[in-house]
């Protein structure tokens, strides 16, 4: 017999069908014999009442493989408004361990038991709310690529493996190549403008590695990062584009996984049209005011100052979220371009969302002579490096001015879905503690 799913029982009321999936739960009440059967589509209800079946289960626990013939009857009370009646069944794998947590319950997120959590992820993700976070996750990438898509981006793959850490710093992960010294990718920043001399428009979404010294909510050592670059833009282009991004995958996750949504307690995502702008400056002297910290020479923003300024936005400008532009220039990476009018400012955003800068947004220096000094005077490279002079090549022999941006997936399904911690929107995180599972 073919095999019916969860989410077809109530197309098929009335007919005999086959199942197959895990034993979610079991209730063994004597007279009324309930188990629930999880497939990828959803929980199957089914009364047991014939005893040679009932007794098949005995010492079975959470986790048996189960294929399970019966009749559809409707009834509202059951997942999806239907169960399965005169049943008979078949152990196909036996699982007789008791599972180390209860998956037909509410998983805990609070953060002293988040390592709970995490130390049993590889069963705790058949808990529906758990999985449905990464469901949700999936729909927000597969929004983002068809947003970039449609925007004529072209998606591309960069190497992970690096002959030295291209954007400087010691934030880096260091390993033996072969008896050379080889490092892991902190992002696909070369590779992608190299790509724009091939596209104009190019993005990629991978891993991406930070040898991170913090043990916060933000930060993880491995995340996902979604790596855009677009040619012969402007900065308010640019950031027209990526705000574009953000309201068109907030606005399609609603439509496409509302139910998962909504079973997870997320609220809608307020934005306006066009997303807001407000200057670090300005951030800074609306937030000392409101708040009596000075922060007013501060050069970047606090994370006090991230999760205030979204809710000043949310209450005065309608958007949760909102950019912060005019950074210092003496803060700026060496591959960032000063503002023509004001040469102190980089033209540089960073994208404030429900409390958290989720992306970083900057023009690029395009002129081979002005970023070669750069290169040296702001990170003391060296040009013909192996990690330098092939990026540099696509600058020699011409590349448009341009800019892009970088997103982290994980954050952003973070505030999307309401939750108070990345690593709970990472399948497997990885931080400063945590190697497995």
């Amino acid at each position: 017999m073919t095999r019916t799913l969860a989410q077809e029982l109530v197309l098929k009321i009335g007919q005999t069908v086959t199942v197959n999936g895990w034993l979610h739960k079991k209730r063994l009440l004597g007279g009324l014999n309930f188990i629930t059967i999880r497939d990828r589509s959803g929980l199957i209800q089914t009364l047991i009442d014939k005893k040679e079946e009932l007794e098949k289960l005995r010492g079975m626990q959470v986790g048996t493989v189960l294929a399970l013939t019966g009749m559809i009857v409707a009834d509202d009370r059951a997942p999806g408004g239907a169960e399965i009646h005169d049943v008979s069944l078949e152990i196909v794998v036996p699982v007789t361990d008791e599972s180390p947590i209860e998956i037909d319950k509410p998983l805990s997120h609070q953060s002293e038991n988040l390592d709970t959590l995490f130390d049993n992820r590889v069963i705790g993700l058949r808990n529906i709310a758990e999985s449905n976070i990464f469901k949700i996750q999936a729909g927000v990438k597969e929004s983002i690529r068809q947003y970039l898509n449609s925007h004529e981006f072209i998606e591309f793959n960069s190497p992970k493996l690096l002959p030295s850490a291209t954007e400087g710093g010691a934030e880096v992960f260091k390993l033996d190549y072969f008896g050379k010294e080889a490092t892991l990718a902190q992002s696909a920043q070369f590779y992608k403008q190299i790509m724009v001399g091939v596209y104009e428009r190019a993005y990629e979404i991978n891993p991406t590695y930070r040898a991170e010294l913090s043990a916060t909510t933000r930060h993880m050592t491995e995340f996902i990062h979604i790596d855009a670059e677009i040619g012969f833009v402007d900065f308010q282009e640019l950031l027209k584009i990526v705000g574009g991004l953000l309201i068109s995958v907030t606005t399609n996750i609603w439509k496409t996984h509302k139910s998962e949504l909504t079973k997870l307690n997320a609220t809608p995502v307020k934005l306006p049209d066009e997303i807001p702008q407000l200057s670090l400056s300005d951030v800074h002297e609306l937030y000392s005011k409101a708040t009596g910290q000075n922060s007013i020479d501060e050069k970047d923003l606090r994370p006090d100052e991230e999760r205030w300024v979204t809710e000043y936005t949310k209450k005065n400008l309608a958007s949760e979220a909102v950019f912060v532009t005019q950074w210092p220039a003496d803060e700026m990476k060496f591959y960032h371009r000063k503002s023509a009018d004001n040469p102190e400012i980089a033209e540089r955003s960073d994208l404030i969302f429900r409390g958290v800068e989720i992306a970083t947004i900057s023009m690029r220096e395009n002129h081979y002579d002005v970023l070669v000094k750069q290169l040296k005077e702001i990170a003391g490279g060296d040009p013909e490096a192996d990690g330098f002079k092939y990026y540099l090549q696509a600058f020699r022999y011409g590349l448009p001015e341009h800019g892009g941006f970088g997103m982290g997936l994980e954050r952003l399904t973070q505030k999307i879905v309401g939750l108070n911690n990345v690593k709970e929107a990472t399948l497997f995180p990885r931080d400063i503690n945590r190697l497995t599972p």
